[in-house]
């Protein structure tokens, strides 16, 4: 007769598999998780499951070992079993069956198992089917919910004023997300961070006695038929190597237990060493590392000395909670101990945006970090991870630091932003830059800006220079883009019945409106100011026949308000996106453009996140 004993077990995930070898289901799940056996043995000094003769129905304490080797096999994701029978067989072999608990208890199936040692005690081996208790991002992505701009009418509210964003953070975001097949939430998708995300080429400004040159583009609208675009693009002049201002550079690291990811610690660490690369005797750079607590992991030291900064970067690891506020605040110390008069002091805060512990108050870390722009210390963010991801503070701290945000999802876009992009992200040209745009009445009924909801500005900030705006970077390019209904084409708002009796301004009857842009140099705190009216005249007849440039910035704005749900797009399509993109891509030496395409692509077949 076979001897049956009771073993109890805790957390041994064995449900699914056994219940595939009873009823034929497949119900393995997919991982990329690392799998380790359970091993029930007789007692010896390696750390084994332990077991002696007993009677029936007795019982014996079971632990485990883990494997350090990988196993191919795929992993069952399953945990609710707590007690096991194993009944030694006449054929020398073992079955188990396992009974669920957290709630009846019932047996959920059998599995065989070879035996591993003599006759008086009787061994199994069988994986280890459960996942490893690890940290695991889900579904817990935070981002500053807004609504998409409305159309205004240009009598009663002529006036749109808005800060500059040369932010690209949401669009790696959206790629990083259909790269799962699934569609990023609508508060995700910042529309004018899709649009610059790509370089464009603009004409670049003739003299360096001004930071950049302006460029107004004027053509129909291909969301709906009798209404047009206007779009107005900045170029910053590029700083030459050479000649660039040196960089002292604090490399704030997040190493919390929530970096323990591939796409998060690990990939810091290679984004650091890309940016190491483009520094030299000149520059300096220190790191600060945060976890339950801050501390400085190298104090600054030359950006000639490469070894002794990578290997400072190699030994980073991570674990524990996030004191985040307290490392913000050491390595604003380490930048100030450093500072740079005749250079650019910034510091770079590397994250998931996990802060958990310490300061937590977006108020307060806003007013360390104001406090410290004004000192000249920037901040620019680089944002890492999915699923738990806090955009909505790392958006709040660059924006306040005069910095920039990016998203790194891949090595591709480490080297993008840190190393092709270097100049732009490291170098700013122009600081607290702002756009005001005064629509002639005469001319123009309605108008929407697209994107730039979280960069509004109350039209008495325009003239303020204590009212902080976004900067440019060397080389950098910033494009805007609203969508105008002339008057007598089709309104947005429908008509109103007194309409009629309010005269129309005289205006200047060429002007569709009036651009003015205001801005600092890098090192002053009086604003200069560049104007430029929007010409009617200068229109083109058909989509096709505006600037190239115009036309691609055109589907990347298309292509994001279509993943916001399509308000204000009319009948435009995903198809519709692809073919404009294709027709306007251009020179496109690194392939940005030919993968804006492909993510176009994936968004047809995407799923939303509620079927996830």
């Amino acid at each position: 007769m076979p001897r049956l004993h009771q073993i109890l077990v805790t957390g041994v995930a064995l449900a699914a598999l056994a219940s595939c070898a009873e009823s034929g289901r497949d119900t393995r799940v997919a991982s990329t998780e690392t799998p380790a056996p359970v091993v029930v043995a007789e007692p010896s000094p390696a750390p084994q499951i332990a077991a002696t003769e007993a009677e029936p129905q007795s019982d014996i304490v079971v632990t485990e070992t883990r494997h350090p080797r990988p196993e191919p096999a795929e992993a069952v994701q399953s945990s609710n079993i707590t007690v096991l029978a194993v009944e030694t067989l006449p054929t020398e072999e073992v079955v188990v069956t396992g009974t669920s608990v957290g709630g009846k208890a019932a047996p959920v199936g059998r599995m065989r198992a070879p035996v591993m040692m003599g006759p008086s005690v009787r061994s199994v081996y069988m994986p280890d089917r459960r996942l490893p208790p690890q940290y695991r991002d889900e579904g817990r992505d935070r981002f500053t919910t807004f609504s998409e701009n409305p159309f205004k009418v240009a009598k009663q509210d002529p006036v749109s004023t808005f800060s500059i964003d040369v932010d690209t953070a949401a669009y790696s975001f959206v790629r990083a997300s259909l790269s799962r097949n699934v569609l990023p939430q609508p508060a995700a998708v910042r529309t004018e961070e899709m649009v610059n995300y790509f370089p464009y080429d603009y004409a670049a400004p003739r003299s360096t006695t001004q930071p950049f040159a302006t460029d107004i583009a004027l053509y129909p609208s291909p969301f709906t038929p009798g209404r047009q675009m206007v779009r107005i693009a900045i170029k910053g002049h590029e700083v030459q190597r050479a000649t660039r201002p040196r960089a002292n550079l604090v490399f704030l690291v997040d190493t919390s237990g929530s970096m323990d990811e591939p796409n998060k610690l690990s990939l810091v660490k290679q984004a650091l060493g890309l940016l190491l690369e483009t520094l030299d005797a000149r520059d300096s750079v220190a790191i600060v590392a945060y976890a339950g607590s801050a501390g400085t992991v190298l104090e600054p030291t030359r950006g000639s000395e490469k070894a002794k900064i990578r290997a400072a970067i190699d030994r980073l690891g991570a674990g524990g909670g996030t004191a985040g506020a307290e490392g913000i605040r050491q390595a604003y110390a380490l930048a100030e101990q450093n500072f740079a008069a005749d250079g650019v002091n910034r510091v770079m805060l590397a994250t998931d945006g996990d802060f958990n512990i310490g300061v937590r108050n977006t108020d307060e870390l806003k007013g360390v970090i104001e406090r410290e722009r004004a000192k000249g210390i920037f901040l620019s963010v680089l944002g890492f991870g999915m699923g738990n991801y806090n955009d909505a503070l790392m958006q709040t701290l660059a924006q306040n630091g005069n910095g920039t945000a990016a998203y790194i999802d891949t090595i591709g876009e480490a080297r993008k932003t840190l190393v092709e992009e270097a100049g732009s992200t490291l170098f700013p040209i122009a600081k607290d830059v702002k756009i005001q745009v005064e629509f002639n009445p005469a001319r123009v009924a309605e108008y929407r800006l697209i994107g730039y909801e979280t960069r509004a500005l109350n039209r008495e900030d325009f003239d303020n220079d204590k009212v902080d705006a976004g900067e440019v970077g060397s080389g950098q390019s910033v494009t805007a883009i609203y969508e105008i209904v002339p008057v007598g084409g089709p309104l947005a708002n429908g008509t109103l019945r007194y309409a009629s009796e309010l005269a129309a301004p005289a205006g200047r009857s060429g002007e569709l409106g009036y651009v003015k842009i205001r801005y600092k140099l890098p090192k002053s705190d009086t604003s200069r100011l560049i104007s430029t009216p929007i010409e009617a005249g200068s229109a083109v007849a058909r989509f096709q026949d505006a600037p190239r440039e115009a036309r691609f910035a055109t589907a990347v704005a298309g292509f994001a308000e279509l993943l916001r749900g399509g308000k204000h797009t009319g009948t435009l399509s995903y198809d519709d996106v692809i073919a404009m993109a294709l027709a306007a891509r251009g020179d496109d030496p690194f392939g940005y453009r030919a993968g804006f395409v492909d993510l176009v692509r994936t968004a047809k077949t995407a799923r939303s996140l509620a079927a996830r």
